[in-house]
């Protein structure tokens, strides 16, 4: 997707990124495409030892780094291999400042994004390990002003906000991303965003990803120690661990200090991101401090916390809920771990440790193998933090080769060339619409003649159907063998599609995923009345008027919203349940990742104006949308209310030259007919700007604040 265009919330899933659904950043195997990217001269330093040690792996860690550069979208990476406690090998390469003057070194600094949950997760241990909290007591002993409108919230533990499994809707609210602004309303407001919330799931019934449990425990952190989060990791990690290139939002931050950030839309460098949802995706950080960290976790480093809590984070908590079947995947959570039999290392009887992280710019993974104390990361500036893990993978595995404890690399992995068998006619009973991430719908069809299944996807009509062909063992396998499907009956009594794919990267390694990526839905029926409302809504745009003037959902996506319903699967908009004339929910359970950031839409009428709320975002109809004067100057106030303002462009007013003049506190942003954004003053810093055919124009700022317009030809 386009950033900046008109969402229609479709599909969209990541391994471990902090996600905001209606944003709709890409699906991991559409983001790991090749892109074009900037590239520069590389650069490595490492510890005398690793020259001699590590010479191989050092040569292979600089030729993918490039590769990646090269061929996979990624602006510039860093990466580190730790073992034995030392960092053997610290290297980076691409493309820093768009200037090219400040070059990249071992202490340029990146996003971390989820990997941040692990810096949490450690946290709520070394609170464990100091006898103030019980992993498997209710959190609202520690947060008493924790509430939901379901009961069911005070079953919610500790442990379960760390397993992913807390039934939280998971999606991060309003204001939470911003430029340059580390505002904390994100945090302030948290819990009162989940007073008026509900649960998805029955507390531990399942593990599906969530960004908003991980707030909760960041709050638990500052309730039981006293103290801000950010205090709280400095004083028990990054200071005894010498990660002196690891901050917060809430530290003082040099921009100059972080990796430069880019996007194809906009020709300058990007300012700063500010994830101020700290625990679940905020944190800055190097390679090296990020191997370093890794040290709790290989046994090197005593005090930190207790070989009690390090081995409890690793257990495979996965399968205290309902989970598919085991299969070589990269997901499979433990407390904080994205994976704890993380593939391909499971293919050498090693256990490997993995989190990864996704913000709109930046991407890491951590790889940790506890038995060998040794650890990779990798961090970077475009991309997609499942190329990080590759890379990070690759490094492990080549040292593990210089070592002696891998003799050779195994072959990468098929499910084989499918040899069809004869289809049972009890299979037919699952050809039907299915849910999956994202609000996507799926058609699945069987052909029993050919032996086929065929997958489309409804939501994504330009996208090609899948085709399977049935095999003897009950599953169906697509032509390359790299994907099988299977339908399971869970123990709730819904099906499910059950997805086990390979995934390989050229010159990079291999991917394994093993999931239910749908559900079958359910029948709704309503009445003509209340399905005529949501018909009159489908096509009709929607704008944001929530979020604050130095929001990334003005740059990034997320700002015009429209519904889609099809007829295949009547009774729901995009895969969300309708509940009546002015409510639609997900309600389906599904775990890992497809069920993440599941949520609301809230329909309601003021003033004879139409808004709904999603997410803790507010939007209005389009009726609130008037043409921007088309005279020499004009003026637009911020009301009290603080919502954004948003204007078309006229006829009159197309092609002419607009200026400006707003107070500190305020922006504006400019997109074209498409919905792309031309101009956003945040980003580009600029307060001129010609006007599109048919734009859209949008004033965000602080209550009170006022805009002078001034048009010229």
């Amino acid at each position: 997707m386009k950033r900046g265009s008109v969402v229609k919330m479709k599909l969209d899933t990541s391994s471990g990124g902090i996600r905001v659904v209606i944003v709709t950043l890409a699906l991991i195997l559409t983001m790991i495409a090749p892109i074009s990217a900037m590239a520069a001269k590389n650069t490595t330093s490492s510890n005398p030892l690793s020259v001699k040690t590590f010479h191989t792996t050092k040569k292979i860690a600089a030729e993918k780094a490039k590769l990646l550069i090269e061929t996979r979208g990624v602006t510039s990476v860093q990466y580190a291999l730790i073992d034995q406690g030392e960092i053997v090998i610290s290297g980076q390469t691409g493309k820093n400042d768009i200037k090219g003057e400040i070059p990249l070194t071992s202490t340029t600094m990146y996003g971390i994004g989820s990997t941040s949950k692990m810096v949490l997760a450690a946290a709520v241990m070394k609170l464990v390990d100091q006898g103030k909290v019980d992993l498997d007591a209710p959190v609202v002993n520690y947060v008493p002003d924790f509430k939901m409108k379901d009961y069911r919230y005070k079953q919610i533990t500790p442990r379960m906000l760390l397993n992913h499994s807390s039934g939280l809707h998971g999606y991060i609210g309003p204001n939470a991303t911003l430029y340059d602004d580390n505002d904390t309303h994100a945090h302030d407001t948290l819990l009162a965003e989940l007073a008026v919330q509900d649960l998805k799931a029955e507390p531990g019934a399942f593990s599906v990803y969530n960004n908003v449990g991980f707030s909760l425990a960041e709050i638990l952190v500052e309730r039981v120690s006293g103290m801000s989060f950010s205090a709280f990791i400095h004083k028990y990690f990054t200071e005894p661990l010498d990660m002196n290139h690891t901050k917060t939002p809430q530290d003082h931050l040099d921009p100059a200090a972080l990796a430069g950030t880019y996007h194809p839309n906009f020709k300058g460098q990007l300012p700063t991101e500010s994830y101020n949802v700290i625990a679940s995706g905020g944190m800055y950080s190097t390679a090296e401090d990020i191997a370093k960290f890794s040290r709790i976790f290989t046994g090197d480093v005593d005090g930190i916390l207790s070989s009690q809590s390090v081995t409890a984070m690793e257990q495979p908590e996965y399968k205290k809920g309902m989970w598919s079947p085991d299969a070589d995947s990269s997901l499979s959570y433990g407390l904080g771990w994205d994976s704890v039999n993380l593939f391909p290392f499971n293919q050498y009887g090693i256990k490997a440790l993995v989190k990864g992280g996704d913000t709109a710019a930046y991407h890491s993974s951590l790889v940790v193998l506890p038995e060998y104390n040794m650890a990779a990361a990798v961090l970077s500036s475009g991309g997609v933090s499942a190329i990080d893990q590759l890379l990070a993978q690759e490094l492990l595995l080549s040292a593990l080769q210089e070592k002696g404890v891998i003799k050779e690399r195994k072959p990468e992995k098929s499910h084989g060339v499918p040899v069809k068998a004869d289809m049972p006619q009890e299979l037919f009973q699952y050809a039907d619409i299915y849910g999956g991430a994202s609000g996507s719908l799926l058609k699945v069809e069987m052909n029993p003649a050919g032996g086929e299944l065929s997958v489309s996807t409804i939501t994504a009509p330009n996208n090609p159907v899948r085709k399977y062909t049935y095999t003897a063992d009950g599953s169906f396998v697509n032509e390359k063998g790299t994907e099988k499907y299977k339908f399971v009956v869970e123990k709730n009594g819904r099906t499910y599609l059950w997805s086990r794919s390979y995934l390989s990267i050229p010159g990079m390694g291999q991917l394994a995923f093993s999931e239910y990526i749908a559900e079958k839905l359910e029948s709704n029926v309503l009445s003509q009345e209340v399905l005529d409302v949501w018909k009159q809504r489908e096509h009709k745009k929607y704008y944001l008027l929530s979020e604050k003037y130095s929001s990334m959902f003005y740059f990034n996506g997320g700002q015009v919203l429209q519904f889609q319903m099809s007829k295949d699967a009547p009774g729901y908009v995009l895969n969300h349940k309708i509940i009546d004339a002015n409510k639609a929910a997900n309600k389906l359970q599904l775990p890992v990742i497809a069920g993440r950031d599941s949520m609301e839409i809230n329909f309601y009428e003021k003033n004879g104006v139409e808004y709904f709320t999603l997410a803790g975002h507010l939007y209005g109809s389009e009726v609130l949308v008037k043409p921007i004067y088309s005279g020499a100057q004009s003026t637009t106030t911020i009301q009290e209310n603080g919502h954004a303002k948003w204007f078309s462009v006229p006829a009159a007013a197309k092609g002419k030259a607009m200026s400006v003049q707003m107070p500190a506190h305020a922006s504006f942003a400019v997109y074209d007919q498409a919905g792309i954004c031309i101009n956003y003053s945040v980003v580009s810093g600029n307060n001129e700007v010609l006007l599109p055919e048919n734009g859209r124009i949008l004033f965000a700022g602080d209550a009170g604040s006022k805009f002078v317009i001034s048009l010229k030809k």
